[in-house]
């Protein structure tokens, strides 16, 4: 019985070390492309492995969509890419029955959500419409079409971006929406010395062209399992239990459950990238603001943003 423990042990400490190695591996090849935002990287690549979605918002021009397209140059797997623009059909999302008129029969074909990958690219410039067709697949891997429920690929990740500027001409996205994003990251300007980097880099073909993947569908699904392993002790759930409460006692809308449930996965990823097979309150504490924050709404009138109000619950709440 105890041999049989420790082999079981031992296996699991092997995967949670072959998918923080290839963690690192998938983080130093975007790396390639992407200069100066390690701490992005590495919260998108957690995000993967943590079975969740990643929203880049910011100014155009900083490379939110270079670094989705070399994410999922990184993995050898399928990837579409969704250009949404106001006069995008929820069917252009998800697909269409077709009829065929040798068969006598509707054939299903499926549209660019069916990918490993998924680029939804300005993705606030589609009406609510269009973005609810994503809401179904993002939260259980599916999707449905006139009564008939049909399956996206294993894994599945949506990384989509939005403009932070031109409001008057984009669609503010539902709550529901952004609830099932894991993650919401921003990129800012470079520095100098990067945006210097970045100009070098680009001279002649840019890197982008030549990235290999370094990781197969196959290698990311091993992964994602190892990290639901992840130990996770009763004190840490609490923790994040209380994290999210204060954010509900503190703001109009405060964390769901889904939130809290995103921010322990996204903290068992972190440990495997940190080489653990446990979870502790640090883990907790660096994803919590990219992975709460976008639920929250502020208070009316109130001084304190959603990430001033995650910021004070990780100083008021107890370890």
């Amino acid at each position: 019985m105890s041999d049989n423990v420790a082999a079981d042990t031992t296996g699991d400490a092997d995967d949670v070390e072959a998918a923080g190695a290839l963690a690192r591996r998938v983080a130093e090849n975007v790396e390639r492309v992407i200069v100066g935002h390690p701490d992005t990287v590495e919260h998108i690549v957690t995000a993967v492995l943590a079975r969740g979605h990643v929203l880049l918002e910011d100014v155009p021009g900083v490379g939110k969509t270079m670094l989705a397209r070399a994410v999922a140059r990184s993995v050898d797997c399928t990837f579409k890419r969704i250009q949404f623009t106001p006069d995008l059909l929820p069917s252009d999302v998800t697909g269409v029955n077709v009829f065929n008129q040798q068969t006598r029969e509707f054939e299903f074909r499926p549209g660019p959500i069916f990918a490993n990958v998924v680029l939804g690219d300005e993705i606030n410039r589609a009406p609510p419409k269009t973005q609810s067709a994503l809401l179904e697949a993002m939260e259980e891997t599916q999707v449905t079409v006139d009564g008939e429920t049909h399956v996206v690929p294993d894994p599945f990740v949506v990384i989509a971006t939005q403009n932070s500027v031109e409001r008057d001409r984009t669609y503010e996205l539902p709550a529901a929406e952004l609830d099932r994003f894991m993650k919401k990251l921003h990129l800012g300007y470079p520095d100098a010395a990067d945006e210097s980097e970045v100009l070098a880099r680009v001279v002649g073909d840019h890197p982008i062209e030549g990235l290999d993947p370094v990781a197969t569908a196959e290698d990311v699904r091993a992964a994602r399992r190892a990290v639901s392993r992840v130990r996770v002790e009763a004190d840490v759930r609490e923790y994040v239990t209380e994290l999210a409460r204060y954010t509900r006692d503190h703001a109009q809308l405060g964390v769901s459950p889904r939130g809290s449930i995103s921010l322990l996965r996204a903290a068992q990823a972190r440990a495997v990238l940190d080489g653990r097979d446990y979870v502790i309150p640090d883990d907790v504490q660096r994803e919590a603001v990219v992975t709460l924050a976008h639920r929250i709404r502020e208070t009316p009138g109130g001084d304190r943003t959603a990430r001033d109000v995650v910021g004070a619950a990780l100083d008021s709440t107890p370890v």
